[in-house]
């Protein structure tokens, strides 16, 4: 993994999600970065680390994730949440908080969670990627983009963001998409040890932005928030409110 460090105070650290990296926080580092230490992470087979081949396993990655950053609240979004999540579960006495942006306790809808997407998308996506991988990554992020009150503006900065550090590497995309497809931890929620705070953009056409309040409805010490407005990528159409919704957050904490 590779992990860029910037500003000062207390430690937040950034996963991204799906075939991004680190740098897509950039509007968040700047509204913040003068009064917390940010920590953006590349997930394995993405930006600066695509060459490292790491299973993307959320356990082992968590563990040397919190060992490398201790005493950090934890800031996951979309399939990026599932690794901030499982720090937070496994590791309570090094994670001080946790922060879900569009990121489900379980990504694909059922009987009984229809706050998901249907079944058979990423498995689609999986298939696309083989025949054709750029236009698979490119028709991906539309769909993040889409609903967005500025989705024009958002797609731009997704598209120039995604490929500004190379293409992320297919493995990891294939094992991104297998997680994404049979992650649920709906039941751990109940259990979670740390104050934790689920953001939802209200125009989110990827992940329904009723999962979030969902979510947080399982877990002790949440709160949920939905943004008007935003799509599945809210720190970027609405920056300042998602940057002043952690801020509250962070100084809420003991």
């Amino acid at each position: 993994m590779h992990i860029e460090t910037r500003g000062q105070g207390p430690a937040l650290a950034l996963i991204h999600g799906w075939a991004m990296h680190g740098e897509l926080f950039a509007p968040l580092a700047e509204r913040l970065a003068d009064r917390y230490t940010l920590h953006s992470v590349d997930l394995p087979g993405h930006g600066h680390a695509r060459e490292d081949d790491t299973p993307l396993q959320p356990a082992p990655l968590a563990a040397e994730l919190v060992a490398r950053v201790p005493d950090a609240v934890w800031l996951g979004w979309s399939l990026g949440g599932q690794f901030a999540l499982r720090a937070a579960l496994d590791h309570p006495g090094r994670v001080r908080g946790l922060v879900m942006v569009a990121s489900s306790p379980r990504f694909v809808a059922g009987a009984d969670w229809p706050h998901g997407v249907a079944p058979q998308l990423f498995g689609e996506f999986g298939e696309s990627l083989r025949r054709d991988f750029r236009g698979t990554l490119e028709g991906f992020l539309a769909l993040e983009a889409l609903g967005s009150t500025h989705a024009q503006e958002e797609l731009r900065d997704l598209k120039r963001q995604a490929f500004a550090r190379g293409e992320p590497a297919e493995r990891a995309l294939q094992e991104g998409l297998a997680l994404l497809d049979t992650f649920d931890a709906r039941a751990e929620l109940s259990r979670l040890p740390v104050p934790s705070l689920w953001i939802a953009g209200r125009r989110d056409r990827l992940i329904p932005p009723g999962a979030m309040p969902a979510a947080a409805a399982l877990a002790p010490q949440a709160r949920s928030v939905v943004i008007a407005g935003a799509g599945h990528a809210p720190f970027l159409g609405a920056a300042d409110q998602v940057a002043a919704e952690i801020d509250a957050f962070m100084r809420a904490l003991p």
